[in-house]
């Protein structure tokens, strides 16, 4: 059966699979799906909520729950994470991917198939990872990445993260294209960055797309103009 043609009960709960469009956030989903079940059902309230952030930058599975399925948010974001991307070299941008420009820029040369393949290593197992700045890690309650907007300087903690699989599946200079499995609290970003650190150079992160959550999958997830069109035509 499709998940077009099943019943939904949004006031009851629902885990909604949902692929997140470019520049968009992941708020923006919430309050678009928020808003227009409160048009059709004709009710004042209703709760919706992410089980975890995606940048604007980025696409992909977001796991949106309503009602009562807003308590299994925090069970949610304890899963691992499944991300497709690319790794840009030769450069650095201070949030880490293309929201910010080129601040520095670095040679590629040296970078050979061998070096790639000792450098993806490094990144394997339990590693402490910085975060970016520009990130919504909230300090004295305000994310990160305003503070950084306002030029302010800021003190980020490492974190302990693993990574269980980093697959390098593609080189075309100076683009890497990979596929990692992660667990929660990894920043893709911060992978990026510090992947162009080990192979001596700079890296950012220059596509981004997250695939799994768990056992929920991308394939299964609903395109977002695709899931209003059909509140707007079952509700």
């Amino acid at each position: 059966m499709s998940v077009l043609d099943r019943k939904y009960d949004f006031l009851a709960g629902e885990t909604l699979l949902i692929d997140k469009p470019l520049e968009w956030t992941s708020f923006d989903v919430v309050n678009k799906i928020r808003y227009t079940l409160k048009q059709k059902l004709g009710i004042k309230k209703i709760k919706v909520g992410h089980s975890g952030t995606l940048d604007p930058l980025a696409t992909g599975l977001l796991i949106i729950c309503t009602g009562k399925h807003t308590k299994r948010i925090n069970d949610l974001q304890g899963l691992s994470k499944v991300y497709s991307g690319k790794i840009f070299l030769g450069g650095t941008t201070p949030s880490y991917d293309r929201e910010t420009e080129i601040d520095k820029s670095f040679p590629t040369e040296h970078i050979d198939s061998t070096l790639i393949e000792e450098a993806r290593k490094e990144f394997l197992g339990p590693l402490k990872q910085l975060p970016p700045i520009y990130s919504a890690i909230k300090v004295d309650g305000v994310p990160l990445y305003k503070k950084a907007r306002r030029g302010e300087k800021v003190e980020v903690q490492p974190r302990d993260v693993e990574i269980l699989r980093f697959d390098i599946n593609k080189v075309e200079m100076p683009e890497l294209t990979f596929e990692v499995e992660c667990s929660k609290g990894t920043y893709i970003r911060s992978l990026a960055f510090d992947y162009g650190k080990a192979v001596r150079s700079g890296g950012y992160l220059s596509e981004l797309r997250r695939l799994k959550v768990g056992d929920f999958d991308i394939k299964n997830a609903f395109v977002l103009s695709e899931f209003i069109d059909f509140l707007d035509q079952s509700l």
